[in-house]
């Protein structure tokens, strides 16, 4: 039986009382169909994973053309799409799981090959560094159009349609994801946003898009089904800012006026360019519940919680291998690690077939 009483502590999130706190992270794995539609493969996917205290869905188009994973993201824009996450929302509620989706622009990690021939658009004329995987092989990122002032309210309002759309879908919540490079980050860091209008230059300028989308957001749901994931110190996708630590406070004591239900942080930097306490921080700062994630061991995150740094912890690679990670922590059994080489191909092949063992 687990020693790791803290993480098995019921807790309050937002709108629902859980009974632990280990929460699966959101994942892309590309399993939607060309349409971004999602599949009954999908659906398997996640009612395997209902013993989580929460789901967070992978990234999900908020709109048509903002696809950045090889075309196979998918999408909640259209009503064959809300009609086949239905069918995911209904297969982990028949177990009882709880399941946010996370709302997602790529912007400038976007591809013209990817979305139709539309451009990508940012905060910034500015391209990511290096190549992308689209249907014609690896190319270079294309240098994005900077989005006019004007289209603004288009990107909030779309964000607000997906979440009427998730909400028809049957899900409890949704998370902004406003982390690693896509959209509403190109905006909130500064090397990626060097806009001279009143989405640029001060924190407060560049966190004004996240605020607006995560408060159109509420407006559908309500604050307390609203979550939303940063990444101040993340140097995935070309990014960096030149003061995380200060964009971090400004962000969480906004996220916190909002009362959402929990703001997800991500503590590191993938690449290891950046360095810096964020989760201190973001303690400090944020007075509502406060998810870590990215490289937790059970025992780290148990004392994080047990020392109040942390209130519950999103797990990721791990929950991509272990569909019963909730009972292989609580029993003592064996975490397998994911075959990276799967985790973005097609198929059951590293995605449904990992297998259960719930031993005691």
């Amino acid at each position: 039986m687990t020693t790791f009483q803290e993480i098995f502590k019921p807790m309050q999130l937002g709108a629902y009382k859980v009974g632990h706190r280990i929460i699966m992270a959101p994942l892309t794995r590309c399993r939607a169909d060309k349409n971004h539609n999602p599949t009954d493969l999908m659906t398997e996917y996640y009612s395997q994973r209902t013993s989580a205290a929460l789901i967070v869905s992978e990234a999900t188009m908020v709109m048509k053309n903002c696809s950045a994973f090889g075309g196979t993201d998918p999408g909640i824009y259209s009503q064959e799409q809300i009609l086949g996450w239905k069918k995911i929302t209904d297969a982990v509620h028949a177990k009882g799981g709880k399941i946010f989706m996370q709302l997602w622009h790529g912007g400038r990690a976007c591809h013209p090959l990817l979305n139709n021939g539309h451009e990508c658009v940012s905060a910034s004329a500015i391209a990511i560094e290096g190549d992308t995987h689209t249907p014609q092989g690896k190319v270079p990122y294309t240098v994005p159009r900077a989005l006019e002032l004007k289209e603004i309210p288009q990107i909030i309002e779309g964000f607000k349609i997906a979440s009427k759309n998730a909400k028809n879908a049957g899900f409890d919540g949704v998370e902004v994801h406003g982390a690693n490079g896509y959209l509403l980050d190109q905006f909130l860091r500064d090397s990626s946003n060097k806009r001279t209008d009143s989405y640029g230059g001060t924190i407060a300028n560049r966190a004004k898009l996240l605020l607006e989308v995560t408060k159109s957001v509420i407006d559908v749901w309500g604050a307390d089904k609203v979550g939303v994931r940063l990444s101040p110190l993340n140097s995935f996708n070309s990014m960096k800012d030149s003061n995380p630590l200060e964009l971090t406070a400004y962000v969480c004591r906004e996220l916190s006026n909002l009362n959402i239900a929990y703001l997800h942080m991500m503590r590191a930097d993938f690449l290891g360019l950046q360095n810096g306490d964020v989760m201190s921080v973001a303690r400090e700062s944020f007075k509502g519940i406060l998810i870590g994630n990215m490289g937790f061991t059970p025992s780290e995150a148990n004392t994080a919680i047990q020392k109040g740094l942390i209130d519950a912890v999103a797990f990721g690679h791990h929950y991509v291998s272990n569909p019963d990670l909730v009972e292989r922590i609580k029993n003592g059994t064996t975490i397998v690690e994911p075959d990276q080489s799967t985790y973005y191909s097609q198929g059951a092949a590293g995605y449904t077939d990992y297998p259960l063992r719930n031993s005691k």
